[in-house]
């Protein structure tokens, strides 16, 4: 049982016992119903292994999925994302309760990031339309990589002189934390009102992070165990990067697109879509690539296969692209991958926490002045405000937080600690953000935040 529990419920009954007088109060009833209470919580967790029971975690899946769906239901109509409920729910099923420990959490963190990570990119992509993503990927591209520097930057400049770090390891901190995370934002963006335009550059904006954190940071790491950091291994491993991974999504994609046609309705049709993106997840990683990008490249040609069709110049039979199972799993692994963050959640030193969130409000304003001198006044007040606010760190950060535990690097501990403070820091404020955002208008009801050229807009 989590020892914090215990902890606590012996002093309560301690306590109990000393101030409150029989005579007075049946303290004998209370304290009997605290030790019910004390072996009630201790037979839901097992002493002598890292997760509870098949019922009990049952119980626990249940849960995660009724409050996923009310957290969707509930965004829709407040506009506050669920992320921060559930993030909480996993850290009460873990850290506080004890009923999956860290040890159990780490050693499928391999294995679920895997899976959340080809879903999730692979949703972005079927949900992009790759009109928009051609429209504004030069804006895509450099909300990127300067958000990207800026936020590597200020982490690692506060790590080196406030905690006393190296710099090594001050960087690979930043790195770490260093993108939006495209599992978060994929979702938020659907349930905003801005434009198609601004949803498909904060998209394709933070699946290019995410691809960005996970290379460089795994270059550091090796960095960090050598003690000298290459920049001409960082240059080729990027490259080779983007080269798979689009030699992989487009040489792929484009014949299953064709294929997937004469397959039409097929029982299967879905599954077999799905096996072909866990063969290319493989071959990605066997080429050097983390399969991020080949998975939303693929996702990308499946999603716009009607447009294509014309441009590829074959005939494209009426198929429902609206695949209810595909919904249902991309619906499981976003709700699960939430309360895996919280359960990966580790509290130690109190200054950790301090560093985590004033980092992030940095971040937050480091945003702001990126989004400032990138954007143009062809977005609206609104399509702004959302973009400056979408700062949310997710799966990518919580994922790769825990290799410097198993590789034996220095302050190993510190980095999950930091990271989830960030994690949890960030999604409230864009939380906060994006609640703000709501009270300003539109200026168009069918083009959301988008501003449209200055022609159409006199003709109104």
């Amino acid at each position: 049982m989590n020892p914090i529990i215990l902890s606590v419920l012996n002093l309560i009954k301690g306590q109990i016992g000393d101030i409150i007088p029989i005579s007075n109060f049946d303290s004998t009833a209370i304290l009997d119903k605290l030790t019910e209470l004390q072996n009630s919580i201790g037979t839901l967790s097992m002493q002598d292994g890292p997760i509870a029971s098949a019922h009990v975690i049952l119980l626990a899946a249940g849960v995660v999925i009724f409050l996923g769906v009310a957290g969707e239901a509930f965004f829709k109509k407040t506009g506050i994302p669920d992320v921060a409920f559930l993030m909480i729910l996993g850290v009460i099923i873990g850290p506080v309760f004890g009923l999956i420990q860290p040890e159990a959490v780490i050693k499928v963190v391999p294995y679920f990031a895997a899976l959340a990570l080809i879903i999730i990119m692979f949703d972005g992509g079927l949900n992009l339309d790759i009109k928009h993503v051609v429209k504004t990927v030069h804006f895509s591209i450099t909300l990127a990589i300067v958000g990207f520097i800026l936020s590597v930057v200020i982490i690692t400049l506060a790590a080196h002189f406030a905690l006393g770090w190296l710099w090594l390891e001050s960087i690979l901190l930043g790195s770490i934390v260093g993108g939006s995370s495209s599992a978060i934002v994929f979702g938020l963006v659907r349930n905003v009102k801005i434009s198609d335009d601004a949803k498909s550059m904060l998209s394709f904006e933070s699946a290019l992070t995410d691809i960005l954190a996970t290379i460089i940071a795994f270059i550091l790491f090796e960095a960090v165990l050598s003690g000298h950091f290459d920049l001409q291994i960082l240059e080729e491993t990027i490259g080779r990067a983007v080269v798979v991974g689009l030699v992989l999504g487009f040489g792929v994609g484009i014949p299953w697109m064709y294929i997937s046609t004469k397959l039409g309705n097929a029982q299967h049709a879905y599954m077999l879509t799905l096996g072909v993106l866990f063969v290319l997840f493989f071959l990605a990683n066997s080429f050097g690539e983390s399969g991020a990008l080949t998975a939303l490249v693929f996702g990308l040609m499946i999603g716009n296969k009607s447009h294509l069709s014309k441009i590829l110049r074959f005939k494209l039979p009426k198929i429902e692209m609206d695949d209810p199972t595909h919904n249902q799993l991309t619906f499981l692994v976003r709700s699960f991958f939430f309360v895996f963050v919280g359960l990966m959640a580790s509290f130690g030193k109190i200054e950790y926490m301090v560093f985590g969130i004033l980092a992030t409000i940095v971040i937050y304003y480091g945003r702001a002045f990126v989004g400032k001198i990138t954007l143009t006044k062809r977005f609206s007040k609104l399509d702004k405000a959302v973009t400056n606010s979408m700062i949310p760190r997710g799966l990518a950060a919580a994922v790769l937080a825990t290799y410097p535990i198993t590789m034996g690097l220095p302050n190993a501990e510190a980095y999950s600690q930091m990271v989830f403070f960030i994690i949890l820091s960030s999604v409230i404020i864009t939380t906060i953000g994006l609640g703000k955002s709501k009270k300003i208008p539109p200026p168009e009801s069918v083009e959301g935040g988008f501003v449209k050229p200055a022609e159409d807009s006199q003709r109104k």
